[in-house]
This record gives structure tokens, sequence and C-alpha cells, in this order.
């Protein structure tokens, strides 16, 4: 992990490889951004005509280099791209700020050290700028030739290995706390990108319970995992009924981190399917290459969980992973099988890949039992929430129109692109069944409401519950952009620590 420090040094005293520097995109060209104005002096003020000469505009992402002015230590300038320069006495959004750390990050692998001067007016800044400078230099390298030694085989380039924030104050309880929380997220949040990036043949669901029980041993978290005989005696029916056709059997992971102050109780369901070819009810071609990304949701909640304890956050968070490899065989599921759930409902099964609603529906109604104030369950469930949103935004649904709210909110303040949707009443007639109390398919359109219309039927009544649905977002099959690298992206960890933080200052409804 990229080690993250605050420094009071000036640019051009401090030992390093780079000093990073911004620039904003200007009416009439790139403009420098505070935070460097030590930089732009020893360039006699020319700083920004120079970058316009070699092509800059300071647009978002954007990473330009070139030697550092005479008497620096550091031999290399990193220009990096904030997007449009802010109305007058507006600064930048964090978002902005967090991005451009992150390009940068990437920009400077194979570095030791680098130095930022981007735009820091206090804590917040800091933090965020550390953020997104820590996500943007991961690198997922295991298994690669040289991965082992922390260095990428095919550039024989190890990630960016320090970053010193300047421009903060080393000494302030703000900052301290700024910087600490952003190193418990951000290392969280990695690891989660790690699980869903690791191949299926390593991540099968009693790999990831072990290496949930070792991180809440680590980290004080209380731990229970109920193995395919216990999930039998308890009736779990949905999270068996997926798993019945793999040969790696499932598993239901309870983590619970609790506070002896707290005054909320939060649960956070993830769908944890960590192969997923459909089932019997098998995938086409091109669209199993990927399918180890499946288990998104769950590593979203692992990653919080343990975020909220390292924070020592004033709130009781259980995470509930439901975990299971969706495979065809002699003894899969079929589609026209009635499962009993957990909750005593029966399901007809219309469609195998219809499965991680099913594992969901289980694990809802186990964390229903204990009465939370909120439910929170993130999975990459529909394909439709990703025509209707794209690649970069996951979809919101809940039964409290407050709650949507509140979440996306906490999305949208934490840099996460998130939208609200509905959950239309006339949508759930489409699931009704002959057979059983409901199906686990309805009407095509709408699927990504449809789902989210399944999930609420195993929800306790009377309990507030949001379903964030990170199809999209979850996995970059693109190049990367800012801090959000290609493959695993760690989608809805940040929300959820957001959602926490609120819970604990009684911020949350």
């Amino acid at each position: 992990m990229t080690a993250l420090t605050l420094s009071t040094a000036a640019a051009a005293g401090l030992r390093a490889d780079a000093i990073v520097v911004g620039v904003a995109k200007g009416a009439e060209g790139p403009v420098v951004a505070p935070g460097a104005e030590a930089v732009d002096q020893a360039y006699d003020g020319r700083l920004a005509a120079i970058l316009q000469t070699l092509g800059a505009s300071g647009a978002e992402g954007e990473v330009t280099k070139l030697p550092a002015p005479s008497g620096f230590k550091a031999p290399v300038v990193v220009a990096v791209g904030l997007g449009a320069e802010p109305e007058k006495d507006e600064a930048f959004t964090a978002e902005a700020l967090r991005r451009a750390a992150g390009s940068a990050a990437r920009a400077l692998t194979g570095s030791k050290k680098a130095a930022f001067a981007l735009p820091i007016t206090d804590a917040a800044d800091a933090g965020v700028i550390g953020e997104g400078a820590l996500l943007g230099a991961y690198s997922f390298d295991a298994y690669k030739e040289n991965g082992k030694n922390g260095r990428n085989a095919k550039n024989g380039k190890a990630p960016l290995a320090e970053v010193a924030l300047l421009g903060a104050k080393p000494r302030d309880k703000a900052y301290k706390a700024a910087v600490e929380r952003a190193v418990a997220v951000t290392e969280e949040l990695n690891r989660a990108r790690d699980l869903i990036n690791t191949p299926p043949n390593d991540l099968n669901p009693a790999a990831f319970a072990a290496l949930a029980q070792t991180a809440a041993k680590e980290h004080g978290i209380k731990v229970q995992v109920l193995d395919e005989k216990a999930l039998a005696k308890g009736g779990y029916g949905g999270i068996l009924g997926v798993g019945a056709g793999s040969a790696s059997a499932p598993r239901l992971v309870k983590l619970s981190y609790t506070h002896s102050k707290a005054r909320k109780h939060l649960a956070f369901v993830g769908k944890g399917i960590t192969y997923d070819s459909g089932g019997i009810s098998l995938k086409p071609a091109g669209h199993n290459e990927t399918m180890k990304c499946d288990m998104s949701g769950a590593a979203a909640v692992f990653a919080a969980v343990v975020a909220a304890a390292r924070l020592g956050l004033e709130v009781n968070v259980t995470g509930w992973l439901a975990l299971a490899e969706n495979m065809p065989s002699g003894s899969a599921t079929r589609p026209g099988d009635v499962l009993r759930m957990y909750s005593g409902k029966t399901v007809e099964v219309l469609n195998t890949d219809a499965e991680g609603r099913l594992v969901l529906a289980d694990a809802l109604w186990a964390a229903s039992e204990e009465n939370p104030d909120a439910i929170v369950d993130v999975a990459t469930l529909t394909g439709a929430m990703m025509l209707a949103l794209g690649s970069r935004t996951f979809g919101i649904m809940a039964n409290d129109d407050a709650f949507r709210t509140a979440v996306h909110e906490a999305a949208e303040e934490v840099g996460e692109d998130s939208w609200p949707m509905p959950l239309p009443e006339h949508l759930r007639k489409g699931m009704d069944s002959p057979t059983a109390d409901i199906a686990n398919m309805g009407e095509r359109m709408g699927g990504g409401l449809v789902a989210g219309l399944f999930l609420r039927e195993f929800v306790g009544e009377g309990i507030t519950w949001a379903h964030l649905d990170i199809a999209g977002p979850a996995f970059n099959e693109q190049g990367p952009f800012g801090y959000t690298p290609k493959g695993g992206t760690g989608s809805a960890v940040r929300t959820l620590v957001r959602l926490a933080e609120l819970a604990a200052a009684g911020d949350l409804g």
C-alpha cells in the first residue's frame, strides 16, 4: 500500500521523484491552480504558458510532465488537469481533487516518492487528495510473473510508494484525522478490489469466508460462518438452491462490529456470487469472462464493516455476505424448481441466472430478524440497470423515499455516481406464480426495478431498507480513469462507510 504523509516542506527543497501540481481549464487556456505558487514562481510565472505550449489544456485527468525548474531537488513536475476553473470565490470540488490525485498517482507508477502540491484549503481537501492518490496508485499484480514482489511483470514497475501532501498541517488534529480516515477507507476499498480481481478458482465461497474470518479477528469483529450443513438446518433455501450445482458449497457470513456508545444499528447485505455461469440458464458466450466480479456487493460490505471498525465509529454495523457459486450440473437448481426460502416463502425459479436475488433474499430476512434501524443491500444484480444508467452509475431503490434520498446524497458526497430509482407497484404482478408465493422473474422491461421489488418482499415489516444495484460501476472493463483502475473498482464501499459515519453522528434519519 502506498504511504501517505503530511508535509510542510517547500516544493523546491523536498527530495522526491516528482512534484505534482494542479492546472485548471480556463477560458483562454490552462490556469495554474492554488498550491503551485512556488513552482510557478520558479518558472518565472510562465508555468501556464509552458504547459499550453506543450498542448496542455487543464482538462480533467490530463497529465503533462516537464523538467523541474533549476534548483529543485525533484527532477520532474507533473501537471494534472482539474477540469473547468471554478467560478470566482468558489473552490474545486472534492471529486475534482480526488480524480486529479488519482490520475497523477497512476502516471507516477514506478516512482518512490511524489510531492502533491494540489489545492488544499482545509483538512477535508487533504483527505480527498490523499484518498484519490491512494486509490489511483492501486495495482493488482498478484498473478503476474513478478507480482509477489509488488511489481508489474509487463513494465517492471511498482506502484507509487509514497505520497507527501504539501501545504498540509502535520500537527493539526483535523488533518491527522482526515489522513487516517483516507488510509483506512482506501486500504479496505483496495482489499475489496483485490477480492473482485481474484480468479474464481482461488476465491470460492469457503475461501472468501476464511478471508473474512482472518480480517475479523484482526480488527475485533465478531464473525459467524454458516456452512452448507448449517444452512440446510436453518432452512436457507435460496442460498442452498443457488449453490446446489457447484462443487464449492455456499456460505453465509455474518460480521458484527459493535461499539459501546452506539445508538444506531445498520445492516449491510452483500451479494457474493464468486462465479456466475448462469446455472442451467447458462449465459451466452461473451458474458462469462468477467463473472468473477459477481461478488462485488459482498466485497463492498466486507470492506465497509472492517473500515467502520478501523475508524472506531460509534455505531453497530452488521455485514451479511451471501456467498455461493452458480454452476450447471446434475445437482443444479432447474428452471421450474420451487425453493423454500429462509423467510418461509416459496419462490418458483423461472431463470437460474436471476440468482443474486435468491441469495440476498435469505440474507435480508436474516438481517431483518435483528431489527436494525436500516438495511442496505449491495449487488451486481441486473444488466437492466446497466442499460438504464450506464457503466459508472449505480441505482438506488428503497421502501422509504427519505432514506433513498439520504443514501443518494451520501453517495454523491463521497464521489460515487448514483441515481434514485422507483419501485413501481404495477410491476409486482408480473412475479405472481401459479405454483409458489412468488417467481424470481417478472416483466422484462424494467428488470432492475422488478429485482428491487422482489428483494422488498424479504425485508422485515417496518424496517427501512435500500437496495444498491452496482452492476455497472462494480467492474471497469474499459481503460483506467481518475482513481478508478481497470477491473474491480470497490464501488459502494465509500457510500456504506459514509452511511455508517452519518448514523454514528445521529445524522441518518
